[in-house]
C-alpha cells in the first residue's frame, strides 16, 4: 500500500503515542455526561459545572501554552480551551506538549471533562482539564473552511467522492446528516400514522422463488442447499396479501427492493418501499388516507405542508385533485385513446414522437403516452387514477367500465410517488390476468409478471376485499429534503467499481488528465481536448504520456476520435 506524506506521518505519530505508553485505541467505555446540542441548547444550565464529552477534532488554533479547539459530536460542534497546566501534570508538559500539539491531527477522536464557560467574545467553550486520546486518525480529513464572507473553500463537494467515501461526507458536510436525520422523522412519521390505527408491521421474504407483485426485470441468485433459483424481490404486494387472506385486518412494511434496471439520477438497484394493504377498504378510502398521511409526514418532517422542490412550491395540503389517466392523455395530447388497441395506440404514439416496438403491448404504450407527454404536467400532488385493464394485472376491474380497473398513482413534481389499487381477490380473474403476462414475456417484454401458483391457491381460500398502495420512500425523502438526485438520500447508493489510482508516477498535467478520464471513462477527443484548455503542445506531450503508461487509449470510430481509460 502506497501511502501519502500525511498518512506516513500520521503512523510515526501513532507509533510516538504508543511509545509515551498511550493507547491511541483504548478499550475501556468512555462515559459522557451531555452532547453539544445540550450544553449550547441549555447552557445557563450548564454554566460553570463540569462536563464530559467526546467526540472530532475538528480544528486547532495554538497559541503558546494555550489553544482552541473545534470538537464535533453526532449533534454539533463547540470550541474547547486547552492550557498547558490544566491538562498536563509532569514538568514538561507531555501532554499539550508533545500530545496535544505535536501528535494530535485534525480528525483524531477525543475526550475530555471541563467546565463550561463563555469567552470575552461570547462563544460557548469548554475548559478542559483532562484530555482522553479515544482514536487516532490515519487519513487526513478534507480541510473545508469557510471565511469571514461566508464563502466555502476546498468544499468536500464531488459527487464520486462523497457517495464513495459517504462517512467522510458526514463527518465534513454538515448538511448531509440532516438529510438522514430528516429521512428517520419520515418513516417515523408513517410508523406512527399506521401504529395508532392498529396496523401492523410485518416482515416478508427478500428471497422468492417467484419475483412477482410488480413488472420489473430481477436480480437473481442461486441456492446451493435446495440447488434451486431464487430471486431478490421486486415487491412484497402477493406476500402482503397472503396475510390478509390469513386473517390480518391490515399490514404494512418497509422493504427493501431489487430491479435489475437501469440507474440515474431518480432510481437505484435497490431501493425502500412501504406498502400497506387494509382489508374491507377500496381505492377511493385510500386516496383519503394518503392525503391524510402526507399532510402529516410534511408537518413532521418540516413544519408546514408546503415544500420547495427544485424551483416549485408544492403544497401536500389535503385534498388533492384526481384525473383518469385517460383524460389526462386526451388533455395532454389531443387524442381520446379510450378503447383502442394495439395498432391504434401505435399510430397515436408515433404522431406524438413516441417511439414503440413490437413487443408493446395495450398496456406499455399507453404508459408510454403518459409518461412522456402527461406526467411532468403534474407538479403539485394528483391522483392519477382509472388505469386500462392491461396497465394493471393485480388491480380490480372498475366496478363501472370494465375495460379499466381501480388504480391510482400519485404525482408529485412531474414523478410517480405511490401507487395504489382496489385490490383484484377473484381468483379466476387473476389467472386469466397472468396469463395474459405470460403471453408478453413470449412476446419479448422481458418485465411481465411471472403466474404465481401459490398466490393464486392463496385467493381461492377467499381474500375480503382490499386497497393497497406502494410509497416509494427515497422518492418521498427527496421530496421532502428538497433533493434531486435519490444517491443525496441513500447512505451509500451503488457505484461502479472504483478505478485504482495508477501504480505510475505521473506529472501534473497527467493526473488533471487522468482525474478527468475517471469521470467519464470514455470521451470524444476534441471535447477532452477543449475541457483540459491545454495548449496543443501539452495536450499531445500529456496525452501520449498516458498512454505509454497503458493509463489510457485513443480509438478511431465511425462516431470519431474517443479518449477511454484501458
Amino acid at each position: 500500500m502506497q501511502l501519502s506524506p500525511l498518512e506516513i506521518i500520521r503512523r510515526e505519530s501513532l507509533q510516538k503515542l504508543r511509545d509515551l505508553g498511550i493507547n491511541p485505541y483504548p478499550a475501556e467505555e468512555f462515559k459522557t455526561t451531555a452532547t453539544i446540542k445540550e450544553i449550547i441548547a441549555n447552557f445557563n444550565d450548564f454554566d460553570g459545572k463540569e462536563v464530559v464529552l467526546a467526540g472530532r477534532m475538528m480544528s486547532r488554533r495554538i497559541m503558546g501554552k494555550a489553544s482552541f479547539a473545534e470538537l464535533k459530536d453526532a449533534s454539533g460542534r463547540m470550541q474547547i480551551y486547552i492550557n498547558r497546566d490544566e491538562i498536563s501534570s509532569d514538568d514538561e508538559g507531555t501532554m499539550y506538549n508533545t500530545v496535544f500539539k505535536k501528535l494530535l491531527d485534525m480528525g483524531d477522536i477525543i475526550g475530555i471533562k471541563g467546565e463550561v464557560f463563555k469567552t470575552k467574545v461570547g462563544e460557548e467553550s469548554v475548559n478542559v482539564k483532562e484530555l482522553t486520546v479515544l482514536s487516532k486518525s490515519l487519513r487526513p480529513l478534507p480541510v473545508v473552511k469557510t471565511d469571514a464572507d461566508g464563502k466555502v473553500h476546498d468544499a468536500f463537494a464531488d459527487n464520486e467522492q462523497r457517495y464513495r467515501r459517504r462517512y467522510v461526507d458526514l463527518i465534513v458536510n454538515d448538511h448531509v446528516k440532516e438529510t438522514f436525520i430528516k429521512r428517520t422523522k419520515i418513516t417515523n412519521s408513517i410508523r406512527e400514522f399506521f401504529n395508532t390505527r392498529g396496523y401492523l408491521e410485518v416482515e416478508t421474504p427478500i428471497l422468492q422463488p417467484i419475483p412477482g407483485g410488480a413488472a420489473a426485470r430481477p436480480f437473481m441468485t442461486h441456492h446451493n442447499a435446495l440447488d434451486m433459483p431464487l430471486y431478490l424481490r421486486i415487491a412484497n404486494e402477493l406476500y402482503l396479501k397472503r396475510l390478509i387472506v390469513g386473517g390480518f385486518d391490515a399490514v404494512y412494511e418497509f422493504a427493501k427492493d431489487f430491479r435489475n434496471e437501469g440507474m440515474d439520477r431518480t432510481h437505484n438497484p435497490e431501493f425502500t418501499v412501504m406498502e400497506l394493504y387494509v382489508a374491507y377498504k377500496d381505492y377511493n378510502w385510500m386516496m383519503n388516507m394518503t392525503e391524510e398521511l402526507l399532510e402529516k409526514v410534511s408537518m413532521d418532517a418540516n413544519g408546514t405542508t408546503e415544500v420547495m422542490i427544485g424551483e416549485n412550491k408544492v403544497s401536500f395540503k389535503a385534498p388533492y385533485p384526481r384525473v383518469p389517466i385517460l383524460e389526462a392523455i386526451k388533455i395532454h395530447t389531443g387524442y381520446d385513446v379510450a378503447g383502442m388497441n394495439e395498432v391504434e395506440l401505435r399510430e397515436v404514439c408515433k404522431k406524438v414522437g413516441i417511439e414503440v416496438d413490437e413487443t408493446m403491448g395495450v398496456g406499455k404504450l399507453i404508459d408510454e403516452l403518459f409518461g412522456e407527454k402527461c406526467e411532468h404536467h403534474y407538479i403539485q400532488p394528483t391522483f392519477i387514477t382509472d388505469y386500462p385493464k392491461e396497465m394493471s394485472p393485480l388491480t380490480k376491474e372498475h366496478r363501472t367500465n370494465p375495460a379499466l380497473t381501480e388504480r391510482f398513482e400519485l404525482m408529485v413534481n412531474g414523478k410517480e410517488l405511490a401507487n395504489a389499487y382496489s385490490e383484484l381477490n377473484d381468483p379466476i380473474d387473476q389467472r386469466e390476468r397472468f396469463e395474459d403476462q405470460l403471453k408478453l414475456t413470449e412476446k419479448g417484454d422481458d418485465e411481465a409478471m411471472f403466474i404465481d401458483q401459490d398466490f393464486i391457491r392463496a385467493l381461492e381460500y377467499g381474500m375480503p376485499p382490499t386497497s393497497g398502495i406502494g410509497i416509494g420512500i427515497d422518492r418521498l425523502v427527496m421530496f421532502m429534503t428538497n433533493n434531486a438526485s435519490i444517491q443525496e438520500v441513500l447512505f451509500f447508493p451503488q457505484m461502479k467499481p472504483e478505478k485504482k489510482a495508477p501504480s505510475v508516477e505521473l506529472n501534473d498535467d497527467e493526473k488533471v488528465l487522468f482525474e478527468m478520464l475517471k469521470k467519464v471513462e470514455k470521451v470524444l477527443l476534441n471535447d477532452l481536448k477543449t475541457q483540459s484548455e491545454f495548449s496543443n503542445k501539452k495536450w499531445d506531450k500529456t496525452l501520449k504520456g498516458l498512454t505509454k503508461h497503458n493509463l489510457a487509449k485513443v480509438t478511431n470510430t465511425n462516431d470519431g476520435l474517443f479518449v477511454e481509460l484501458v
